[in-house]
């Protein structure tokens, strides 16, 4: 990324700091502190020799703009990556690199918890295009090794996983993968870079739903994918490729909802932490499936990779199937029920495993995820104990 005044030692100041002045120089634009949002789709050369040389910074809008430029630097200096590509959705975010990186006849391994949309890419459009894929025990470590094929081009992890919150052993996961020869990509929407720097690890693409946290008010779709030096390249020209370039309003709004990012995420961790630990003890729940607590099997793992946790985590409710489920969700009056998360008002939904594979349980109950928004706590606790209370009627 092309550092600026601002960026000079970034490296050596704290995360708020670093999110309140990464991405752009306030002098490159007379002075304004926030980039112009730039709408562009043609760019004019100075002359013919410009034009057939494409010698200039910006050719056209898909190639990016001043304002894609500030987003993707300021996630360049979180991420510690050679090169950061902005996308209209999470969901593109997960589904550009796959295609930059397998080809027909290559075999993908994805871990079996992962988010949903990534599941049913892969199982629809990645066969219909030749792609051999296989799903792997989120617990399996290092034991991938028995898994990897010759023909094994890329391992995709998710950790900690979607839904039941299971923490992968990335570096070993990622040790073994290049041993291989294969790339590592992971999902690492939950902790943001903030809390856990994939590239740090092993990992050679970070993938993010810029939708959550980032932009942090339920009203932007946006994904950013990440690269260490040897990928970046290809990453970039397949993304080229393929045209699939966010708006600029929606990468300004994103690269706005970064600035307060850190205070943001550090709210619903210590919300999220205390309904959690709260949650364990309330009649009705069978385990909360929270790495950061000492109760989950992973919490040694994530204390030895994370610097944090999200506002968002699963409960399983003591007995019942789908009936109790709905019960629970319908007397909830301050969650919301809706899909996503990351944004200021807290979230409720069913878990369904019906997809899986191996990640199969066993659970005790049906399974609720709850995303901790910035409300009071103790306004959120009596909501939640009108769920368990119509949950056990």
């Amino acid at each position: 990324m092309a550092k600026d005044g601002n960026e000079k030692g970034s490296g050596k100041m704290g995360i708020n700091t670093r999110l309140a002045h990464s991405g752009n120089n306030p002098h490159d634009y007379f002075g304004f502190v926030n980039p112009p949002v730039v709408h562009a789709s043609t760019v004019l050369y100075r002359n013919a020799a410009a034009m057939a040389g494409r010698s200039q910074k910006y050719t056209y809008g898909t190639r990016g703009t001043p304002t894609t430029d500030a987003l993707a630097q300021a996630i360049d200096a979180l991420e510690g990556s050679a090169g950061t590509i902005v996308v209209p959705s999470g969901l593109a975010a997960v589904t550009i690199p796959l295609l930059a990186f397998v080809s027909a006849g290559d075999h993908l391994l994805i871990v079996d918890s992962v988010y949903h949309p990534t599941r049913n890419f892969a199982d629809t459009i990645l066969k219909r295009l030749g792609v051999e894929v296989e799903y792997y025990d989120p617990h399996i470590g290092a034991g991938i090794a028995a898994l990897i094929k010759p023909n094994t081009k890329v391992v995709f992890t998710e950790s900690p996983a979607s839904n039941t919150f299971e923490v992968q052993d990335i570096p070993a996961i990622a040790k073994v993968a290049h041993t291989a020869g294969a790339i590592v990509m992971m999902d690492n929407t939950w902790a943001t870079p903030l809390y856990f720097r994939p590239l740090d690890h092993g990992v050679d693409i970070s993938i993010h739903a810029a939708t959550k946290y980032p932009a942090g008010h339920s009203d932007v779709l946006l994904g950013t994918v990440s690269a260490n030096e040897s990928h970046w390249e290809q990453l970039y020209e397949s993304f080229c490729t393929l045209g699939c370039c966010a708006g600029p309003d929606d990468v300004y709004q994103v690269l706005r909802g970064l600035r307060t990012m850190g205070v943001r995420l550090e709210h619903h961790q210590r919300s999220a932490l205390a309904i959690a630990s709260w949650l364990e003890g309330q009649k009705g729940v069978a385990r909360v499936l929270h790495p950061a607590l000492p109760s989950h099997p992973d919490h040694d793992l994530w204390k030895r990779d994370f610097c944090g946790s999200s506002g968002i985590f699963s409960i399983v409710l003591a007995g019942g199937g789908q009936k109790e489920q709905h019960a629970f969700l319908d007397a909830l009056r301050i969650f919301g029920l809706g899909y996503s998360w990351g944004g200021y008002e807290s979230l409720a939904v069913p878990v369904w495993l019906g997809d899986r594979v191996v990640a199969k349980g066993p659970y005790e109950g049906p399974l609720i995820r709850l995303q901790i928004g910035l409300e009071d706590v103790d306004d959120l606790k009596a909501d939640i104990l009108g769920g368990l209370a119509a949950a056990t009627a």
